[in-house]
């Protein structure tokens, strides 16, 4: 079944291309810092009275440049991506909004919602039946990452406004309303 057919009752939403832009920039920010960290001298590190330990810097530096770097590459594979970001219809619901995008799960999967909150961030938690099913889905990477979303949210399938043309209570809304309407049948 192709779940980007026009089907009943159809909501597109965008992604936020401005939204992106700015996870892109601040990406780049944050690995250009990590990549002076890495290059601070031993000795300079050590004469601070604060921050004093080269190792952990350097550690810092290095992490920042892998998971900012990795940050980097998906905000611009989504500014060049020109589907929505998710579509919820009579059928389900097609995740294309992060890295870590479950695809198409139908109403029929969907038990409920919960909202998993993080340093004020709010992030839709979407329930299934078959939550291995979602955390398996994909590469070796995304696997990893739907079972660490699995521990942390207890789903594997998780949507965040960040990357929406929408705001996270207006996702929520718009999730419970095709839930009350398709799912639970």
């Amino acid at each position: 079944m192709n779940h980007d057919l026009n089907v009943e009752d159809e909501k597109r939403i965008a992604l936020s291309k401005s939204k992106l832009r700015l996870l892109f920039v601040g990406s780049i920010l944050f690995v250009v810092m990590g990549i002076w960290m890495v290059q601070l001298d031993a000795a300079d590190i050590e004469a601070h009275s604060r921050y004093n330990n080269p190792v952990m810097m350097h550690g810092i530096g290095v992490v920042a440049i892998l998971l900012f770097g990795l940050c980097a590459v998906f905000g611009a594979r989504k500014l060049l991506d020109n589907r929505p970001g998710l579509i919820l219809n009579s059928a389900g619901l097609l995740d294309n909004s992060s890295a870590v995008a479950a695809g198409f799960v139908p109403w029929s999967e969907v038990v409920g919602f919960s909202i998993f909150e993080m340093q004020n961030q709010k992030t839709l938690v979407i329930r299934v039946r078959e939550p291995e099913r979602y955390i398996m889905a994909g590469g070796m990477f995304k696997r990893m990452l739907n079972r660490m979303n699995y521990k942390l949210c207890g789903s594997a399938v998780v949507i965040s406004a960040n990357s929406l043309k929408l705001s996270f209570d207006e996702l929520l809304e718009i999730s419970h309303t095709y839930f009350h309407r398709y799912g639970d049948k």
